[in-house]
C-alpha cells in the first residue's frame, strides 16, 4: 500500500467549485421566483405569511352584462368598510387590499360614488359573451425579476400599480406600467407573462372580468415569450 498516497490531501479545484455553486444558486433562485406564483393565484385567506405572489381578494358574479354603454373598472378608496359599502351599487365590491379599503365597481364611464377618493378609472373593458360574468379581484406583490408562468384568461385582465413597476409580454408586444400610470389591459385569450421590474417590489391591484363558468386562469404552452421584459433598455 502506498502510505504516502493514502495520506495525500485531495486535489482542490476552487474555480470549478465556485462555478457549480453559482449555477446551482441561479437555478434555485429562478425557480423560486416563478414558483411563488406557480401559475395560480391563491385566496388571500391562504396567504399564511407569504409576502410575494398573487392573492385573490374577492370574486363577485355579476350576471349578464350589457355591451352598451361601455363598462369601466372604477377604483375608489374609503376610510372604512362601512363607508365604502354605503357608497356601493349592485356591481360594487368592498375589498381590503394593500393597506387600503377599496370600492371596486364595474359601471359606465360617467358613474361616480358618493364620497371616497377616486384613484383610477380603467377601460373600456372588452367583454366576452357569457350568460354570467365574474369579477375576480386580486393583489400582486412581486420582487424585481419575479415572473408568472405563461398563461391566459377567459376574460379581460386589468392592472393598477401602486408601487414599483411591471412589464407584460404578449404576442402583440410589451406593455409596461409604473406606479400611478393609467390602466393596462389584456384581452381575453391572449397569452401573457408578467414580470416585476425596477428596483423595488411591485404592488398592484388586479381585475379579471371573465366568463363565470370558466377557470380563472389556464396555462398557455402554445406561445413562448422572447424575454422582452428582462432585456435592458437601450
Amino acid at each position: 500500500m502506498d502510505t504516502l498516497a493514502a495520506h495525500r490531501p485531495p486535489v482542490q479545484f476552487p474555480g470549478i467549485r465556485v462555478a457549480v455553486v453559482a449555477l446551482l444558486w441561479t437555478v434555485l433562485t429562478s425557480s423560486a421566483l416563478q414558483a411563488q406564483t406557480d401559475g395560480t393565484c391563491i385566496p388571500v385567506a391562504e396567504r399564511a405569511g407569504r409576502t410575494f405572489g398573487c392573492f385573490i381578494t374577492a370574486r363577485q358574479e355579476l350576471g349578464r352584462l350589457p355591451e352598451t354603454p361601455p363598462l369601466f373598472w372604477h377604483l375608489d378608496v374609503y376610510p372604512s368598510r362601512v363607508a365604502a359599502a354605503a357608497a356601493g351599487v349592485a356591481r360594487s365590491n368592498v375589498v381590503e387590499s394593500l393597506g387600503r379599503v377599496w370600492l371596486f365597481t364595474i359601471a359606465p364611464a360617467t358613474w361616480r360614488p358618493r364620497g371616497g377618493t377616486r384613484v383610477a378609472r380603467i377601460g373600456p373593458l372588452p367583454l366576452v359573451p357569457a350568460d354570467s360574468i365574474a369579477a375576480v379581484y386580486m393583489e400582486g406583490v412581486f420582487k424585481p425579476g419575479m415572473s408568472t408562468v405563461v398563461h391566459r384568461h377567459d376574460g379581460v385582465e386589468a392592472w393598477f400599480t401602486l408601487e414599483g413597476s411591471m412589464c407584460l409580454e404578449t404576442p402583440e408586444g410589451v406593455l409596461t406600467q409604473a406606479a400611478g400610470d393609467s390602466g393596462v389591459l389584456v384581452r381575453a385569450g391572449v397569452p401573457m407573462m408578467l414580470t416585476g421590474t425596477g428596483t423595488t417590489p411591485r404592488r398592484s391591484v388586479v381585475l379579471i372580468l371573465q366568463d363565470a363558468s370558466k377557470p380563472r386562469s389556464t396555462p398557455a404552452p402554445d406561445w413562448t415569450p422572447h424575454g422582452l421584459c428582462s432585456r435592458p433598455k437601450p
